[in-house]
């Protein structure tokens, strides 16, 4: 087994538009990856000069080059991202594992409607009807001497990243004094050996880490339509995850369209269901509860 440490943070684009690769090693790999997340906590206070509609008019940068759903709706304001953080870090003193699903939820909630991470009731509205999720036991949690303990050393763990080869690569931030990882950092080991791959990487990035470390691991071939995979996913698949684990190897460029189109037919056909989100879409097993966002998601979600 190889160990994969995640380094991210709800509020990052880059983190959430990798996650595409992400589900690709989870349905190839399996359970041969010991997966760990450590919350990054990109800052405590509102970014100072927030613009709202500049930082929408970033994020048609990343859904244009990288697919995942994002709203362009403004935020009605700057937000921090330690409470967001620290709802994660309930999550998994609550339910070992769940953190999981409380960082995709939180981060869909984030890019795709009027979400504040620093706000609790927006928090609970977003974890709200998440399978495997308590929502008030984890925003009530929020300020538990267990759960800051635990989230400040995930805060010092990020912040080690001083002489790493992510240091080295120039993939790493100082934009709070120490060197830390960025989001999505991803350190694989396996027997006391360990290889970095800094920031945002491609997926044949992380195989060819993986290959390294362990050739003899069994990869699961993708599957010839998409049902196995809302089977596998059922919390939801946005279309660049479905193209991207549907493409048959790290070198194949995944095919959108295709993957959309046999999406489509399964909806047809009542297999599943595609709920709208940012320029895209969820797809879920047909009967599956779709998330919840908060009170104006449908505005953001039209956008």
């Amino acid at each position: 087994m190889i160990s994969a440490t995640l380094f991210n943070d709800p509020a990052c684009p880059w983190g959430y538009s990798a996650n595409p690769q992400f589900r690709v090693l989870e349905w190839r790999f399996g359970a041969q990856l010991d997966w760990r997340l450590v919350l990054i906590g990109l800052r405590e206070q509102p970014l100072a000069g927030y613009d709202p509609v500049r930082a929408a008019s970033r994020w048609s940068v990343f859904r244009r080059r990288y697919g995942m759903p994002f709203s362009l709706a403004p935020k009605a304001r700057a937000a921090g991202t330690g409470r967001g953080c620290r709802a994660v870090v309930a999550a998994r003193l609550i339910e070992p594992g769940s953190e999981w699903l409380a960082l995709r939820s939180l981060q869909l909630a984030n890019f795709n409607s009027d979400l504040l991470l620093d706000d609790d009731e927006s928090i609970r509205t977003a974890l709200r009807g998440v399978p495997g999720l308590d929502a008030d036991a984890i925003v009530d949690r929020l300020d538990d001497p267990e759960v800051e303990e635990a989230y400040q050393r995930d805060r010092a763990e990020t912040r080690s990243a001083a002489g790493t080869p992510i240091h080295a690569q120039g993939k790493h931030a100082e934009s709070d004094g120490a060197v830390r990882f960025t989001a999505p950092s991803l350190v694989f080991e396996r027997h006391g050996r360990r290889l970095d791959a800094g920031g945002w990487q491609p997926i044949i990035s992380y195989d060819t880490v993986i290959a390294n470390l362990d050739p003899t691991l069994e990869r699961t071939p993708p599957p010839d339509s998409p049902e196995p995979l809302l089977e596998r996913f059922p919390y939801g698949l946005a279309t660049a995850e479905v193209a991207a684990l549907l493409a048959s190897g790290p070198d194949e460029v995944p095919d959108v369209a295709a993957a959309e189109q046999a999406l489509v037919e399964l909806v047809g056909s009542g297999v599943a269901q595609r709920v709208p989100l940012g320029q895209d879409a969820l797809w879920l097993p047909a009967g599956a509860e779709p998330p919840r966002f908060g009170a104006s998601a449908a505005a953001a979600v039209a956008s």
